[in-house]
């Protein structure tokens, strides 16, 4: 592992489910501070966007591919409180644990799509979640499917995400689809001690 270089700036090379579940799990301990020096802001971003829609602070709120818990750590500053994340690395779930601020967490298999179909959630929270190096788009799908009409969905796209393809146009499909509404897309800084940006997307299923 290229540990002088960092992992971030190797997480695009990972290939497979697996491999990425363990690249997390080494990343664990050092993932919250690599990214402060990066000054990190989507968590917030998506945190405050989620906020503008939904006012209930006891609504039910996944955080997907959670990682260390900085979105969910975000979220609470929002003033939600029920929120219950998911990840598939066991060594972020542990640092997410650590920060208190979760209903409970949950390891899916490496390759799993998201399916949380009638657990009642209002929203679905994807910060910097969904994305290369992270997960596969069709959890775009997988997290409309699982909410009920009303539901929301907050998911940011960083630079890569929307330079590559395949993710945008997900959430375009369903809009042109009729399955969501486009609430808001507002583009903002990513990582700017990095130059990235990232545009968090609020739908709302209808």
């Amino acid at each position: 592992m290229p540990q002088e270089e960092g992992f971030l700036s190797n997480i695009y090379s990972v290939e497979g489910s697996e491999n990425l579940r363990d690249y997390y799990d080494q990343w664990a301990d050092s993932y919250d501070s690599e990214l402060a020096q990066s000054d990190y802001r989507t968590p917030q971003r998506c945190a405050q966007a989620l906020a503008r829609y939904l006012s209930d602070p006891d609504a039910p709120v996944l955080d997907f591919a959670c990682g260390t818990g900085l979105s969910g750590v975000a979220l609470y500053a929002a003033g939600f409180r029920v929120i219950d994340g998911m990840d598939i690395s066991a060594g972020m779930l542990a640092q997410a644990r650590a920060k208190g601020v979760y209903r409970k967490l949950v390891q899916p298999a490496p390759d799993a799509v998201l399916d949380a179909r009638g657990q009642g959630y209002a929203a679905i929270v994807a910060s910097g979640a969904i994305s290369p190096g992270a997960a596969p788009p069709e959890n775009i799908d997988g997290a409309l499917d699982s909410l009920a009409q009303g539901g929301l969905l907050v998911i940011s796209l960083n630079d890569h995400a929307l330079d590559e393809g395949g993710y945008k146009e997900r959430l375009d499909a369903a809009v042109a689809a009729g399955g969501a509404e486009r609430l808001e897309a507002a583009r903002g800084p990513h990582l700017p001690a990095l130059g990235l940006q990232s545009t968090v997307f609020v739908l709302r299923k209808v």
